[in-house]
């Protein structure tokens, strides 16, 4: 392990954690330029058993013990790991360091929608979410209820966005994810794979999740859109059947990571 202890914020491998509060900012460097920030210890963690490559590392000197045990099982030896006081980290993120460590690592080229879709039965697409937290709780979701992969579109928010990775407690770097096209081609892709494309939607002509349930189909692909507008017609006129979830006392939806886990649960595969 190659620990840097710095006292100023001169080096210039702390490039990648200066102001990580700005969005536009984090947006230049992420997606842009290849890199996306891990937070504590466990997603660190689960990044390197994903096989994801750390550029560098950055901590408090109290929290060294617990991460020189994570990079112990791993081909880091080179990979320098920036030590410094709280008040010295602060002043370089904007924010105070809670989980104790950041890793800036090597975004991974995303897999085709076809290779995501091999052996899946129950996926998720979430389309044009832009809200990072229900993004990650999402994922969270998918992961602990059993579903094979997520499905994203181009205006979709960035599930290796600082917070979608903390919120989803790191299950974004397990789910297998990608992208797709825009509509019609992304409904082609899933149908000609043997997807049933599910909208979970509100719609005169919707059937309730629990009747779709009890019959449904082999391979389900779940359509859920941005809070507040929901699925875009596009996204609704492509889908193969529109699902709801029957609410009471006058509440008509709910939030859309609260909505994923209920039909997640409610259409897993049994068995």
């Amino acid at each position: 392990m190659h620990i840097v202890r710095i006292t100023d914020l001169d080096h210039e491998g702390l490039a990648d954690y200066r102001g990580l509060t700005d969005v536009v900012l984090r947006r230049k460097t992420e997606p842009a330029g290849g890199l996306y920030i891990a937070e504590s210890a466990k997603v660190i963690s689960r990044a390197l058993a994903a096989g994801h490559r750390p550029r560098s590392i950055l901590l408090q000197e109290q929290w060294l013990p617990e991460i020189s045990a994570v990079l112990e099982e791993s081909d880091t030896a080179d990979v320098p790991v920036f030590v410094g006081s709280s008040d010295l980290l602060e002043q370089l993120t904007g924010f105070e360091m809670h989980r104790g460590a950041l890793a800036s690592m090597h975004r991974p080229e995303l897999p085709a929608v076809s290779s995501v879709l091999k052996n899946a039965r129950r996926v998720v697409v979430l389309e044009n979410i832009v809200d990072h937290t229900n993004v990650g709780a999402i994922f969270r979701a998918v992961a602990g209820l059993g579903a094979d992969a997520v499905l994203i579109t181009p205006r979709c928010a960035d599930p290796l966005y600082r917070r979608s990775v903390r919120v989803s407690m790191g299950t974004v770097l397990q789910v297998p994810w990608t992208r797709l096209p825009d509509w019609p081609d992304a409904a082609t892709m899933l149908q000609s794979e043997g997807f049933h494309l599910a909208a979970l939607a509100l719609a005169d002509t919707a059937v309730s999740l629990e009747d779709f349930a009890d019959n449904q189909p082999d391979k389900i692909a779940i359509m859920l859109g941005a809070e507040g507008d929901g699925l875009s017609r596009a996204a609704l006129e492509n889908a193969d059947t529109i699902v709801t979830i029957p609410m009471q006392h006058g509440v008509d939806s709910l939030n859309v990571a609260s909505a994923s886990a209920v039909a997640l649960y409610a259409l897993r595969v049994r068995g």
